[in-house]
């Protein structure tokens, strides 16, 4: 199995994805607390750095560029300075941006956190909602068709509820996938939950999965699997994976009879979950790509979640990060 799974891995390269999602600009202000406003009960933040990186759908892309594969983003953008970096960062790091729609009328969302000696004290969001007009619609489904006639091997929706996805753009979405015969892998939204019919495969949270389906929020594994049978029978989905945070995940596979595989999650002395869900659906689908084995894929995904959750905020795990966890494991 592992001499597998790392064969998987070498062919990462081969692999070309295409995202579609709502984009935004992660901006990060980090400095020192040495005294108290005068003027309110709130620490003074003394500046020490600031940085910027891909947030959103972007960061997916930027997940998938670090596993050596090939990524074609689609996205909705304003004609704005944080559109202009979100694009310099992507051409930094090889991501295809030619299907980002520029909007004159929209705003690049940002979101600004704060963060006091590590600790995010406060944030700042500067967005609004896509309104999403039939002009600006015809031109994502003419982007998304252009990048599967480009030997696209998967597509990855990623909603993160920002206007892009709707019960209308959803259907037209699959339907163009499903007619080009690509797997399409969702990181789903809640209230979008029960649109994504005919899925390969949706990569839900416990509390996203429970959400969705209007249940109350159990976090017992026979909870999780009875509600997993349920998705799969209602959306007639290829196949589910929740994510269960320190738990691990539960893989789960239709077909005659239905598969479930619990996979256990890697001890870790840090435990930060920030982006780990990116990581999970862009490893999946890239490995997916290779094998067409959306059991030996989770099994590859876990292993990055795994690394993911050991470091600090929003990080891409690299395909050698992953063959040294899979060998380092292997030891065990």
């Amino acid at each position: 199995m592992q001499r597998e799974i790392l064969q998987i891995i070498e062919n990462f390269p081969k692999a070309r994805i295409t995202v579609i999602g709502d984009v935004m600009l992660d901006r990060y202000i980090k400095g020192r607390v040495r005294r108290i406003s005068p003027e309110a009960p709130v620490p003074i933040i003394e500046v020490t750095q600031e940085k910027s990186s891909l947030g959103g759908a972007a960061n997916v892309a930027a997940n998938i560029r670090a596993l050596g594969a090939s990524c074609q983003l689609i996205s909705v953008v304003g004609e704005d300075n944080c559109a202009d970096e979100l694009i310099n960062m992507m051409r930094s790091i090889g991501v295809e941006y030619s299907g980002l729609i520029k909007l004159s009328d929209f705003k690049t969302i940002e979101k600004i956190r704060i963060l006091a000696e590590h600790q995010q004290v406060a944030r700042v969001d500067r967005e609004e909602k896509l309104k999403l007009e039939s002009s600006t619609l015809k031109k994502i489904l003419l982007s998304l068709e252009n990048s599967l006639s480009k030997k696209t091997d998967a597509v990855i929706f990623s909603d993160y509820g920002k206007g892009i996805f709707s019960q209308y753009s959803i259907e037209k979405f699959m339907r163009l996938c499903h007619g080009m015969k690509i797997p399409v892998f969702v990181d789903p939204k809640v209230e979008h939950f029960q649109l994504y019919k005919g899925a390969e495969c949706i990569t839900p949270n416990t509390m996203e999965a429970f959400s969705g389906m209007r249940e109350t929020v159990r976090y017992d594994q026979t909870s999780a699997e009875v509600l997993g049978v349920k998705i799969l029978k209602k959306l007639s989905i290829k196949s589910l994976i929740i994510t269960q945070s320190e738990n691990g995940m539960t893989i789960f596979q239709n077909g005659k009879k239905i598969k479930i595989t619990h996979l256990n999650t890697r001890a870790r002395e840090v435990f930060d979950v920030t982006g780990a869900g990116d990581t999970v659906i862009s490893v999946l689908a890239v490995a997916f790509a290779k094998s067409k084995d959306i059991g030996k894929s989770a099994n590859i995904a876990n292993y990055a979640a795994g690394i993911a959750v050991g470091k600090l905020g929003t990080v891409a795990v690299t395909a050698d990060e992953i063959k040294e966890e899979i060998k380092l494991w292997g030891k065990q």
